[in-house]
C-alpha cells in the first residue's frame, strides 16, 4: 500500500451518543460539522481577542520561515503580551518584530507554571471562556487540557503525534491537517514524538525513501469545524490564514495509565515508558555475546515481540 491519499471523512450534526457508541470507538480521525461552539465563531475577531484576552504574557515561538524545524530549531522563544500576539499574527509585515518583518508567531497557550499546571483556557482567559462550548462527547473526568493555537498565515507545526485524544477546534479562519495512522509510523522518521520529515508535500526521499510509504489523510478545516484526532496519530497543521483554534486533550485511557509529570499530553503511557527501559536492559545484555550469537537471538526476540505483542486486527 504506497502512500495514498484518503479525505478524512465530514460528517453533520452528529449526536453524543452517535460519537461515544458508534464512531469513537473506530480510533479513526472525522470532521464533525454544526456542532454548537458557542458565540466565538462569530465573536472572536482580532479586536474583540485583543481586547477581551487581554495583555496577559504569552510564551510564543517566532520563526522567520513558515516551515517550523525542530531539528534545527529555526525557531525563538519569545514572550509577548496576549493582545500584541494576536494583532501581529494577524498580520503580514509586522513594524515591531524580533528577527525579521515578515516573521511567524505560533502561540500554545500554557498553564500558570507549566512545569505543574496544564493550560486550560477557562482559567487562563476567563473572559473568553464564555464565548466557547467544548464538544461535550466525553466525561468531565477524562478532561485533560484545553488549549489557544494561534498561528500566522502560512505557518506549519512539525508532524507529531500526542497520547491524549484531541477535539481541534476551528473557531475562526482555516487549517490544512495531514494525518498518518499509528501503523505507519515506521515510514516517519520518529524522533521522540515527532517525524523529521519536515517537507512532507515535497520530501526529500533520498533522505527518507520510507516516506513515501505513508498513506495521508487529509482535510481542510473551515471555522466551526471540529477535528477529532484520536491518541497516537500523527499530524500535520498548516495555516491557510491567520485564524484561532483551541484544542481539547482527553483522556481514552483511565487516569493512572499517565505519567503524572505531563503537562503537555505527549509523554508516553507509563507502562510503555517503563516497557522501552526494559528493552534498553535488555539490548545491553545481548551485547555481551558475539555479534553472530547477538544476531540469531535478537532476531528470535523481534519473531517473540510480533507474536505476542502487535494486534492481529490488520486492516
Amino acid at each position: 500500500m504506497g502512500g495514498s491519499r484518503v479525505p478524512v471523512p465530514r460528517l453533520e450534526g452528529v449526536s453524543r451518543e452517535q460519537f461515544v457508541q458508534h464512531l469513537y470507538p473506530q480510533r479513526k480521525p472525522l470532521v464533525l460539522e454544526g456542532i454548537d461552539l458557542g458565540a466565538c465563531t462569530s465573536k472572536w475577531t482580532v479586536d474583540y481577542l485583543s481586547q477581551v484576552g487581554g495583555r496577559k504574557e504569552v510564551k510564543i515561538h517566532v520563526a522567520a520561515v513558515p516551515q517550523m524545524d525542530f531539528i534545527s530549531k529555526n525557531f525563538v522563544y519569545r514572550t509577548l503580551p496576549f493582545d500584541k500576539l494576536v494583532q501581529r499574527a494577524a498580520e503580514e509585515k509586522h513594524k515591531e518584530f524580533f528577527i525579521s518583518e515578515d516573521e511567524k508567531y505560533y502561540l500554545r497557550s500554557l498553564g500558570e507554571d507549566p512545569r505543574k499546571d496544564i493550560a486550560d483556557i477557562r482559567k487562563q482567559f476567563p473572559l473568553l471562556e464564555g464565548d466557547i462550548k467544548f464538544p461535550d462527547f466525553f466525561k468531565e473526568q477524562q478532561f485533560f487540557s484545553s488549549v489557544f493555537r494561534i498561528s500566522s498565515p502560512g505557518l506549519q507545526l512539525w508532524t507529531h503525534y500526542d497520547v491524549m485524544d484531541n477535539f481541534l477546534i476551528q473557531v475562526t479562519g482555516k487549517k490544512r491537517v495531514v494525518l498518518f495512522s499509528p501503523r505507519d509510523a515506521q515510514y516517519l522518521y520518529l524522533s521522540g514524538t515527532k517525524s523529521a520529515v519536515l517537507n512532507i508535500d515535497n520530501p526529500d526521499l533520498a533522505k527518507y525513501p520510507l516516506f513515501s510509504n505513508a498513506r495521508r489523510y487529509e482535510c481542510s478545516l473551515e471555522a466551526g469545524d471540529v477535528l477529532f484526532i484520536p491518541a497516537l496519530w500523527f499530524h500535520n497543521v498548516i495555516s491557510e490564514e491567520f485564524g484561532v483554534g483551541v484544542n481539547v486533550f482527553w483522556k481514552h485511557l483511565p487516569s493512572e495509565c499517565y505519567d503524572k509529570t505531563d503537562t503537555y499530553g505527549n509523554k508516553d503511557p507509563t507502562a510503555a515508558s517503563r516497557a522501552a527501559q526494559i528493552l534498553d536492559r535488555a539490548l545491553k545484555t545481548l551485547a555481551e555475546l558475539p555479534e553472530e550469537y547477538r544476531d540469531f537471538y535478537a532476531r528470535r526476540m523481534v519473531l517473540h515481540i510480533q507474536d505476542k505483542a502487535y494486534s492481529k486486527n490488520f486492516e
